[in-house]
């Protein structure tokens, strides 16, 4: 019942899970403190919002290219240099804020440009995760992937609040940029992962490749459709600051922010039980109906403590859902193709917190936050129970532990 850890006996993943751990609490960081100051300087739930739409062109134009270059560059080399460019993106946060008056459309130049350096980071991390990873082992390599995002998902935005109640914005992004060195060392500590050129003649053509082949697996695209209806109609969190305000602010922001990955971590390290599951269509559509669920009820919420509790339970349905479409991934993608796949997954699950924010946000402006948020969880969970009928093959679909990816011919 509890995690497994055998992923980790490996060096080389050891080394990049080490890494990207450090890495991924320095961003959660900066992960709380943007949005935080947009409010800051907008009071706008809606320019918060606003952020998802500024970032969501450059992650899918460069999900895609990064996709395709995960399959034909080393891999572990460009990781090393899509965290360098972010370091040098989170040192821009910390120069802004320094100005006597920090500059808003800096927030939403910085935060476009992360996204698009995330969109060739991610797709290169999932490719090397499955890589080094053994067939049998991907269900524990998703759980650990999951306890990496949880840790980071709580003690990230909590520190976050207490930085920036304390001594502001400016230290939290500092803290950022340095958790980068760790991560940038463990990469170079590894060995060097290279990758035969892919068999299309452009960048274009290969990514076309890895379309098609998305096209062709429905159990693919239910993951990637339960997610983004999930995420765009119920994803709460741009109305986190205005939420916190009634409340004790950047604390209880912290919270707010730091309680859908208790919930996360909590489903992580009794995730023993996800192994001997086979429904994992079924299972991605029970928790994001659960996810929507919860959402409904943050809608009543009078209070911190029962807006935290709804938000953890939302957090536990959300990692089901994430680990059980993880293991879909890496259990039935090729080698050769993951980069790319990794690229549309990424614009799948990136998408609909990006659009739901901005969605959120605009509700907020116009009616009020209990309207935004509970619309959302009931259309939420009437769209999930909707993929049933609609993808049929991937309600049904089944892990067969024995199976391979099957490579594509042609």
């Amino acid at each position: 019942m509890f995690l497994n850890v055998a992923p980790l006996k490996k060096r080389q993943f050891a080394l990049l899970y080490s890494g990207q751990t450090v890495s991924f609490l320095g961003s959660m960081l900066t992960y709380v403190a943007i949005p935080y100051q947009v409010y800051e300087l907008s009071h706008s739930s809606w320019y918060v919002g606003l952020l998802g739409t500024a970032q969501l062109a450059p992650l899918v134009v460069a999900a895609l290219f990064g996709g395709a270059a995960a399959d034909s560059l080393d891999r572990r080399r460009l990781l090393v240099l899509s965290e360098l460019v972010l370091a040098v993106c989170s040192l821009g946060l910390v120069i802004n804020a320094h100005l006597a008056a920090p500059k808003l459309w800096a927030l939403f130049a910085i935060s476009a440009a992360m996204s698009a350096v995330n969109g060739f980071h991610r797709p290169a991390l999932e490719a090397t995760t499955q890589e080094l990873v053994s067939f049998e082992d991907q269900p524990a390599a998703a759980a650990l992937g999951s306890l990496r995002f949880s840790l980071g998902a709580i003690v990230g935005p909590a520190l976050a609040g207490l930085l920036i109640a304390k001594l502001g914005v400016s230290l939290v992004y500092v803290a950022d940029a340095l958790s980068f060195g760790g991560s940038v060392a463990c990469l170079w500590a590894m060995k060097p992962l290279p990758r035969k050129p892919v068999a299309e003649d452009s960048a274009f053509r290969s990514i076309a490749a890895g379309v098609r082949y998305a096209k062709s697996r429905q159990e693919l695209i239910g993951t990637y459709v339960v997610d983004i209806v999930a995420m765009i109609f119920a994803m709460p969190m741009a109305l986190f600051p205005m939420m916190a305000e009634r409340w004790s602010g950047a604390t209880a922001a912290g919270w707010l922010y730091s309680s859908m990955a208790i919930g996360s971590l909590a489903v992580t390290l009794f995730s023993g039980w996800s192994s001997k599951v086979t429904r994992h269509g079924a299972m991605v559509v029970a928790a994001a109906a659960l996810w929507g669920v919860s959402i409904v009820l943050l809608g009543f919420a009078p209070n911190l403590p029962t807006a935290v509790a709804c938000l953890v339970v939302a957090g536990g349905a959300d990692m089901v859902s994430g680990m059980f479409r993880q293991t879909i991934w890496n259990q039935t993608i090729p080698t050769e193709l993951r980069g790319r796949l990794s690229g549309l997954e990424m614009i799948s699950y990136m998408t609909g917190p990006l659009l739901g924010n901005a969605r959120a946000g605009y509700l907020a402006m116009r009616f009020d936050a209990r309207a935004s948020i509970v619309s959302g969880g009931l259309l939420c969970v009437a769209g999930v129970l909707a993929c049933v009928p609609l993808l049929p093959a991937f309600w049904r679909y089944r892990s067969q532990a024995s199976s391979q990816p099957e490579t594509p011919s042609g």
